[in-house]
C-alpha cells in the first residue's frame, strides 16, 4: 500500500494530509511514521518520507522539516536543508517551486496555506500552545513578506485531536480566553469538574479567519479517536505510554 493522503478542495497546489498508513515502519510505528526524532529505524523513515514526498510529485531530497518546539518561529526556506538539521520553529514559508514543507504532528494541528498567483506557501505545527500564541498570524505576515496577499490565501486546517477527545484542565482554558478570538466559543464542558472539552482545529480555523484568511478549510477527523489512521499523542499516554509515531502534512508548489 502506497500512501494515500487526504487533501482540501480549497489548495491549489500539491499537498497532503498523510496517514499512518503506507509505509514501511512496523510495530507501534507502523506504518508511515515520518518523525526523525524517535526510536524508530532511520532507514524505514527514510522510505516513509521519500513515499510521502513522492506522492506529491516532490522529490525526496526536496522535503524539509523543523525542529518543533511548540512556539511562534518562522522560518524562511531558500533551499532545501538536510534531513534532521530544521532550525528551532513551528512554521515555514517558501517562494521556491519544488521545496516541499513538511510538518510533524501526532495530535496537534497541522496548517497549510498558499497563495497561488504569488507562488508562496506556507506550513504551520499549531498545537494549542503555538495556536494561542499566534504562530498562525506569524505564517500569514512571513507568506506576506515573500508577496502573498492575506485576500487570496487560502488554508487548510489539517487532522488533529477531535473535542470529544480533547479534554483539558484550567492552564490551557486560561491561556485561550486571554489570547482573544472568542476563545470561549471553543470551550465546552467538560466530563469531569474543572476540565473542558476543547476544539483545536476549530480554533485554529478561527485565528485563520481573523488573519483576515477568506478562504478556509477544516479537513474533519479526530487523530485521537481513529487509531486504524492516525498516530496520536494523547491516545499514547492515556495507554500507559511508549514508543509512538508521527504523521506528515505536505505542501509544495509542483511544476
Amino acid at each position: 500500500m502506497m500512501p494515500d493522503p487526504l487533501r482540501s478542495p480549497l489548495l491549489p497546489v500539491a499537498h497532503g494530509f498523510f496517514t499512518r498508513r503506507g509505509g514501511v515502519s512496523t510495530g507501534p510505528y507502523a506504518a508511515l511514521n515520518c518523525s526523525l526524532s524517535g526510536q524508530d529505524a532511520p532507514e524505514a523513515v527514510a522510505e516513509n518520507r521519500a513515499r510521502a514526498a513522492r506522492a506529491l510529485g516532490a522529490a525526496p531530497e526536496a522535503l524539509v522539516g523543523l525542529t518543533q518546539v511548540h512556539g511562534v518561529a518562522v522560518a524562511r526556506v531558500r533551499t532545501p536543508w538536510a534531513a534532521g538539521a530544521g532550525p528551532a520553529a513551528d512554521a515555514m514559508v517558501t517562494d521556491r517551486p519544488g521545496v516541499a514543507l513538511g510538518i510533524i504532528t501526532a495530535d496537534c494541528a497541522p496548517v497549510l496555506l498558499a497563495d497561488a498567483e504569488a507562488g508562496v506557501i506556507g506550513a504551520a505545527h499549531a498545537g494549542w500552545r503555538g495556536a494561542a500564541s499566534g504562530v498562525i498570524e506569524a505564517t500569514v505576515a512571513a507568506m506576506e513578506a515573500l508577496g502573498a496577499a492575506r485576500g487570496r490565501i487560502a488554508g487548510a486546517v489539517g487532522p488533529c485531536i477531535g473535542q470529544a477527545s480533547y479534554e483539558v484542565g484550567e492552564d490551557l482554558r486560561a491561556a485561550v480566553l486571554a489570547a482573544g478570538t472568542d476563545g470561549a466559543r471553543f470551550l465546552a464542558p467538560g466530563r469531569r469538574e474543572g476540565r473542558w472539552q476543547f476544539d483545536l482545529s476549530g480554533y485554529c480555523a478561527a485565528r485563520l479567519a481573523a488573519a483576515g484568511i477568506g478562504r478556509i478549510d477544516v479537513v474533519a477527523a479526530d487523530t485521537a479517536g481513529d487509531e486504524a489512521r492516525f498516530f496520536s499523542h494523547r491516545r499514547r499516554t492515556l495507554a500507559g505510554g511508549g514508543p509512538i509515531g508521527h504523521q506528515i502534512s505536505m505542501i509544495a508548489m509542483i511544476g
